[in-house]
C-alpha cells in the first residue's frame, strides 16, 4: 500500500501538494484502484521510474495529448492524472523496464520542477467526492445494468470481471473500475479522470456505455449481413450449376458463342509458349463460372490483354542508310552527333539480322528537339513511335503495373503503349526521365532499370500479365534537361548524347527551313507570299528571345503570323508578296524584351563578366566587388550555394597571400570590408567556375584598376592560383557570342572541349587558354601607358619556392622500416 500522509488521507482533505516524478504515457490512462503493466524504454520514463524506486515508489502517471510525440514536452501532458504506486519493475536487457503499477487517487499538476533527466511535477491531490446521493446510486446501478448487457453481448467480458463490478457498491471505486476496463477513446478516458464531480462524471460513463452498446449491436448487423449474402451467392451459385447439369442431361446446347469466339482469337494469335499456357488456362477458368460475377469480368479482362499485346507483331525495318539520311537531314538542322549514332544503328543492323536496340539519352536544355528527333529516328527507321511521358511519375505501378488481387488492376505504361502501338519494335520514348521522383508507393527509376537494360529486358515481367515478355527489340530513347537528377544505375545503363543550345546561325537556319513555313500554314497564310526578311528573325532571337532552343521564337514568329492574319482579315486585303521588315517587329511584338547586348557601356573597376551554365542554355553573369571601410569582413550576396561562397573566400585568399606581388597594402584585410555581390539576386547561383571571376573583381577593386567589358571568363580557382577545368563549356560561349563578347577566357585544361564549339562562333571570338591567375589578370585587367601589374621582386610562385627550399634542405630519412 502506498504511504500517503496523514493530510492526504481518505478522512482529511487533500489540501497539501507533494513533489513526485512524472512518467509520460502514450494510450492508456491510469485510473484509481488500476491495476496496469507499462514498459518504459525513453530515456525520461526510466530514470523517472529509477528515482521513484529510490524513494517511496511512488510516480504521477499522465497521458499525452499526442500518442506520437517521442519526446514530449511540459504542453504535451494532460495536467491531471493519477498517482501510482510501482508493484513490481524488471529491467530488460536493451535497457528498457517493464513495471507494474497501482493508481491510487487522482491528483492534477500545479507546476513543473526543473530537472533536466526527467520530468518532476508538483502536483495538488484532488478530494473525492465524500457525499453520494440517492441521483448518484441510481446512476450507478444502470451503469453496473449497461455492463451487463455489454457482457452478454461481447463474449471477451469474462464472468469473474462482471461478477466483480456487481458486488462494487462505492460509486467511486465502480466508476473507475468500469472505466479502466472499456475500450473508449482516450480522449474520453480523460474526461472520465478529469471529472471531479461524482455524479457528472456517472453520467459521462453512462452515456459512453450507452454509446458503445449501439456500436457493437450496429457492428453485429454488418457482420450477419454479409454472411447472409456470402451464403446467398454459395446458393446461386449451386443452383446455376444444378441448370448447366440439367441441360447438359436434356441435351439442351448452352450459348457459348463468346467462348468459342476467344477460342479462336487464341488459335489465330501468335504468342510465346508460356502466355499460350497461361491463356488456355485462364478460359478453361472462365467457362466455369458465371457469366455475370465479379471474377468472371477479372478473367476475361486479363485474357482480352494477352491476346492483344502484340507477342511476335513487328514493323519492317529500313536499311537504306541514304534514305534515312535524307528523312534526319530534312526534319532537323544540325544534331550531328545523334544523326551519326542512328546512321551506325542502321548500319549495324543492315549487317546482322539481330541486334539488341541501343539505349539512347537525349540530355539538352528545352526546345532543342529532343523529343521531335525521336520522332524523326522512327521515320528514318520506319518503325512507329510511342511516347511516354514521366515527369512526375511517382508509382513503380506505372512502369511495373498493379497485381490482379487488386480492384481495377491494369498492366504497366510500357505494356499499355506497345498495346496501342501495335508492334514489338517500335521508337519508344521515355520523355522528361530527370522528372521522377518517388514516394511510399516505390522508386518508378528503380522499376525502369529492367526496362532500359539489353540483358535483361527480353524477360520483362509485368506484374499484372505476370508471364515474361520481349522488350529486347525496341528501340528506347530517353530525353532529360539535367544529367545529375537521373539515378546512377540509370544512367550506366544508357548511352548519354548531348545537345548543346543552337548557335545564332542555327537558329536563324531552323527558323527560315522550318519554323516560319510551318507558323505560316498553321494561321491560314500560306499562299499569301508572306516572307519573313533574315534580318527581322535576327532581331526576333537576339531581342526578344534568350534561350538555348527554338520554343519561344517559335512562339514569337506564330504571334507575328496571327497579326499579320488579323490585318489580312480586317482590312480585307490580301497583302500579296508581303515583307516582313525589321520596322514591323516592333509594331506586332512590342518592345524588345532583353538588349540586344548585355555589355556594359564603359570599363568598370571591380565589374567583371563571367559565364554561367543554366538548364536552359549559358548565361553571362555579372560579378560586382565593392570594398568598404571596415574590419575586414567578406560580405557574400546575390542567393550563392555553398560552393560559390567557397570559392570567393578562395580568392579572397588567394589575393591576400599575392598582396605584395599586386602591390596592395598587405593590411588591407584589415582595413577593409569586401563587399561580392551578383546581380538578379532572385535566382540561385552555385558552382566554382566563378573562382577566377571573382578573384580578378577583387583584384581589380583594391587595385582601382578597370576590367575590359568585352572579356568573360569562368574558371576554377585554387589558393595557389591555379586555374582548373569546368563543364558546360560549349554553352558558356555561346553565351557570351549571343552577348557581343569579343574574349574568353578559360581553363587550359579545357582546350580540348573547344572542337565542339561551331566554327562561326569560334572566329568570331578570341578564346585564350590560361593556367594560372596572373595569366587571366595580363588580359582582363586595363593598365595606363608605362604602368605595371606586378612588383618584379615579388614574382616567387609557390612551385619555385617549394622547388628552392627542397634542393636546400638536406632529406631526413625516417627509420621506419618496410619490411
Amino acid at each position: 500500500m502506498i504511504n500517503i500522509p496523514k493530510i492526504f488521507r481518505q478522512d482529511d482533505s487533500y489540501s497539501a501538494k507533494i513533489v513526485l516524478p512524472l512518467l509520460p504515457l502514450r494510450d492508456i490512462v491510469v485510473f484509481p484502484n488500476m491495476v496496469a503493466p507499462l514498459f518504459a524504454a525513453r530515456s525520461k520514463s526510466v530514470h523517472a521510474l529509477a528515482d521513484a524506486m529510490n524513494k517511496d515508489k511512488n510516480v504521477f502517471l499522465a497521458t499525452q495529448r499526442k500518442p506520437g510525440v517521442d519526446t514530449p514536452r511540459k504542453e504535451d501532458l494532460c495536467l491531471v492524472g493519477t498517482v501510482g504506486t510501482i508493484l513490481q519493475l524488471l529491467r530488460l536487457p536493451d535497457s528498457s523496464v517493464k513495471v507494474l503499477v497501482e493508481g491510487k487517487y487522482r491528483a492534477k499538476i500545479m507546476q513543473f520542477v526543473p530537472n533536466e533527466l526527467f520530468f518532476q511535477v508538483e502536483v495538488q491531490p484532488i478530494d473525492e467526492p465524500k457525499v453520494v446521493t440517492s441521483k448518484d446510486i441510481a446512476i450507478a446501478r444502470a451503469i453496473t445494468e449497461s455492463f451487463a448487457e455489454y457482457a452478454n453481448l461481447n463474449k471477451s467480458i469474462s464472468k469473474d470481471l462482471l461478477n466483480n463490478v456487481s458486488s462494487i457498491s462505492n460509486p467511486n471505486q465502480l466508476a473507475d473500475t468500469v472505466s479502466a476496463h472499456f475500450n473508449f477513446k482516450i480522449t474520453d478516458k480523460q474526461r472520465l479522470l478529469e471529472s471531479f464531480q461524482l455524479t457528472e462524471r456517472l453520467n459521462l460513463l453512462l452515456q459512453l456505455i450507452k454509446s458503445e452498446i449501439e456500436i457493437y449491436k450496429v457492428e453485429q448487423n454488418i457482420k450477419t449481413r454479409v454472411s447472409d449474402q456470402m451464403q446467398k451467392t454459395q446458393k446461386n451459385y449451386y443452383l446455376n450449376e444444378q441448370i448447366r447439369a440439367i441441360k447438359k442431361e436434356m441435351g439442351v446446347e448452352e450459348d457459348t458463342a463468346d467462348m468459342d469466339d476467344l477460342d479462336k482469337r487464341i488459335k489465330r494469335k501468335k504468342m510465346s509458349k508460356e502466355c499460350l499456357t497461361k491463356v488456355r488456362q485462364e478460359l478453361k477458368k472462365l467457362k466455369m463460372m458465371t457469366p455475370l460475377s465479379a471474377e468472371a469480368t477479372v478473367v476475361r479482362n486479363y485474357i482480352e490483354w494477352l491476346i492483344s499485346l502484340p507477342w511476335y507483331e513487328k514493323s519492317k525495318i529500313r536499311d537504306d542508310i541514304k534514305e534515312a539520311e535524307k528523312n534526319l537531314e530534312e526534319d532537323h538542322y544540325g544534331l550531328e552527333k545523334p544523326k551519326e549514332r542512328i546512321l551506325e544503328y542502321l548500319a549495324v543492323q543492315s549487317l546482322m539480322k539481330k541486334v539488341k536496340g541501343p539505349i539512347l539519352c537525349f540530355v539538352g536544355p528545352p526546345g532543342v528537339g529532343k523529343t521531335s528527333l525521336a520522332k524523326s529516328v522512327a521515320k528514318a527507321t520506319g518503325r512507329k513511335f510511342v511516347r511516354l511521358s514521366l515527369g512526375g511519375v511517382r508509382d513503380e505501378a506505372e512502369i511495373r503495373g498493379h497485381r490482379r488481387t487488386y480492384i481495377g488492376a491494369m498492366p504497366g505504361k510500357i505494356v499499355q503503349s506497345l498495346k496501342k502501338v501495335g508492334t514489338n519494335n517500335p521508337v519508344f520514348c521515355l520523355d522528361e526521365v530527370d522528372k521522377m521522383s518517388m514516394d511510399f508507393r516505390g522508386d518508378p527509376s528503380a522499376a525502369l532499370l529492367e526496362v532500359l537494360d539489353p540483358e535483361q529486358n527480353y524477360s520483362f515481367n509485368d506484374h499484372y500479365l505476370d508471364i515474361d515478355y520481349d522488350l529486347s527489340d525496341i528501340l528506347f530513347i530517353t530525353t532529360a534537361n539535367t544529367l545529375p537528377d537521373i539515378p546512377l544505375p540509370l544512367q550506366d545503363r544508357m548511352e548519354i548524347i548531348r545537345l548543346s543550345g543552337y548557335t545564332e546561325e542555327e537558329k536563324l537556319n531552323i527558323a527560315k527551313i522550318f519554323l516560319v513555313p510551318k507558323q505560316i500554314k498553321a494561321n491560314g497564310l500560306e499562299g499569301k507570299n508572306i516572307e519573313f526578311l533574315d534580318d527581322s528573325i535576327l532581331r526576333v532571337i537576339r531581342e526578344y528571345t534568350r534561350e538555348a532552343g527554338v520554343r519561344n521564337l517559335e512562339r514569337e514568329i506564330a504571334t507575328i503570323c496571327r497579326k499579320t492574319a488579323h490585318e489580312m482579315v480586317k482590312n480585307k486585303n490580301d497583302f500579296h508578296a508581303l515583307q516582313i521588315a525589321p520596322d514591323l517587329i516592333e509594331k506586332h511584338l512590342g518592345p524588345p524584351h532583353f538588349k540586344q547586348s548585355q555589355l556594359e557601356e564603359k570599363d568598370y573597376i571591380g565589374l567583371v563578366t563571367g559565364l554561367a551554365w543554366t538548364q536552359v542554355g549559358g548565361e553571362l553573369l555579372a560579378i560586382e566587388t565593392l570594398p568598404m571601410p571596415g574590419r575586414g569582413e567578406v560580405i557574400i550576396t546575390g542567393k550563392l550555394g555553398d560552393v560559390m561562397k567557397e570559392s570567393a573566400r578562395a580568392a579572397v585568399s588567394y589575393v591576400r597571400s599575392r598582396a605584395d606581388r599586386l602591390m596592395i597594402d598587405n593590411k588591407f584585410y584589415k582595413k577593409l570590408d569586401l563587399h561580392i555581390h551578383l546581380p538578379e539576386g532572385a535566382i540561385p547561383k552555385d558552382g566554382p567556375s566563378a573562382g577566377i571571376s571573382m578573384c580578378t573583381s577583387i583584384i581589380s577593386a583594391l587595385t582601382k584598376k578597370p576590367v575590359f567589358r568585352d572579356v568573360a571568363m569562368t574558371g576554377e580557382i585554387t589558393l595557389r592560383g591555379r586555374v582548373l577545368p569546368i563543364g558546360g563549356l560549349k554553352e558558356k560561349i555561346l553565351a557570351a557570342h549571343r552577348g557581343g563578347i569579343k574574349k574568353v577566357i578559360i581553363p587550359k585544361d579545357n582546350e580540348k572541349d573547344l572542337k565542339d564549339i561551331p566554327v562561326t562562333v569560334s572566329a568570331q571570338i578570341e578564346i585564350i587558354t590560361v593556367t594560372h591567375m596572373d595569366e587571366v589578370l595580363t588580359h582582363a585587367l586595363i593598365l595606363k601607358e608605362n604602368e605595371t601589374l606586378f612588383d618584379e621582386k615579388e614574382n616567387i610562385p609557390f612551385e619555385i619556392m617549394a622547388s628552392e627550399i627542397k634542393s636546400q634542405t638536406t632529406p631526413t630519412i625516417l627509420s621506419t622500416s618496410l619490411n
